[in-house]
């Protein structure tokens, strides 16, 4: 069966990219999918948050881009974890972009590496950097779809045009599949009125696109990276958790109907 590949992309930084995917990819799992979140992001913040230490990993996606290994050898499981599995970045992905600029088929090397794949997860998500680059665009060219986190805050939609039009440009020139999956409404505060005001336009402009779930603005959300912990096993019962286990059971009822079946009974 093949993975269903989702990469989680906004160019925008601080909208909670790495927040969403390390979560989204613990409560798949846990929810009794097989998931490979793949950290894209030179940064590395994915690898760590999920308890794995990015300058110990000598060899990660780095090497899957340029063709030094396969993601079955390369990937990590993640601690405490199972279903769970980390294909982690270190400082080495910063040079990728650059070392592949005149490689042929650029633009294909993360959906290459992924072909290659014996082990076959339900899931792939990837966790993009914050620009609309080659290694961003390698990620939309190798997906099924884009979920896209949106800050609730000023600004926010004009923020999401351009990475619409790199979409588009996409689906044209080098992946005609891709789907927009949905936009994700992140750091909602239920006190604040322009939290209401975005997630109220973001509706009005992309319809059923938009999740009904809200991402809340949530202390236990950000203290737990630090710790090496999805928020599922930092804190289950915060109102964060509770947010991105609905989140994963959408997916998993659009992309896993089986297994939302074996949930229920």
């Amino acid at each position: 069966m093949k993975p269903q590949v989702i990469c989680i992309a906004n160019q925008k930084g601080g909208v909670g990219k790495t927040t969403t995917a390390v979560n989204l990819a613990a409560g798949l799992a846990l929810l009794g999918a097989e998931t490979l979140l793949i950290d894209l992001d030179p940064q590395a913040n994915a690898t760590s948050g999920l308890g794995l230490d990015p300058r110990a990993e000598r060899r990660g996606l780095y090497h899957a881009l340029i063709g030094m290994g396969d993601i079955d050898d390369l990937r990590r499981p993640v601690p405490d974890v199972p279903r769970l599995s980390v294909l982690p970045s270190n400082s080495d992905l910063f040079g990728a972009e650059v070392e592949l600029v005149d490689a042929i088929a650029r633009e294909f090397r993360l959906k290459e590496a992924l072909e290659r794949m014996t082990a076959r997860p339900r899931f792939v998500l990837i966790d993009c950097p914050p620009s609309l680059g080659l290694l961003t665009v390698n990620a939309l060219t190798a997906s099924d779809s884009v979920l896209v986190p949106l800050q609730c805050e000023y600004y926010a939609l004009e923020g999401l045009s351009q990475l619409m039009q790199t979409i588009q440009l996409i689906q044209r020139r080098l992946n005609p599949n891709l789907t927009l999956e949905a936009i994700l409404l992140t750091m909602f505060d239920q006190r604040n009125n322009l939290s209401h005001l975005v997630a109220a336009d973001a509706r009005q402009h992309f319809g059923d696109k938009v999740l009904d779930v809200e991402i809340p603005r949530n202390v236990r959300l950000s203290e737990s990276p630090s710790h090496g912990k999805s928020i599922h096993h930092y804190d289950r019962a915060s109102r964060g958790a509770h947010a991105y286990r609905r989140v994963a059971e959408l997916l998993i009822e659009r992309h896993a109907p089986d297994l939302a079946r074996s949930q229920v009974s």
